[in-house]
């Protein structure tokens, strides 16, 4: 993402992140499009999807058909 400010943003650890401090995901909606981030890299780069792509994407990994 870029030119967006997101620093009020609310950000939310992924349900599917492990546990352990190492693998953690965090997203945020931002309409129009879902936020995603590095929980270990909170300033670093943000991915953006439309809302379509990321339900899309979820179902997806709810049915594990990613690995």
């Amino acid at each position: 993402m870029t030119g967006q400010d997101l620093s009020a943003v609310k950000w939310r650890k992924a349900s599917r992140s492990g546990h352990q401090g190492g693998e953690c995901v965090e997203v945020a909606e931002v309409a129009p499009v879902v936020a995603v981030r590095d929980s270990k890299d909170p300033n670093g780069p943000k991915l953006a999807f439309d809302t379509s792509a990321w339900r899309a994407f979820m179902r997806r990994v709810k049915d594990e058909e990613y690995g």
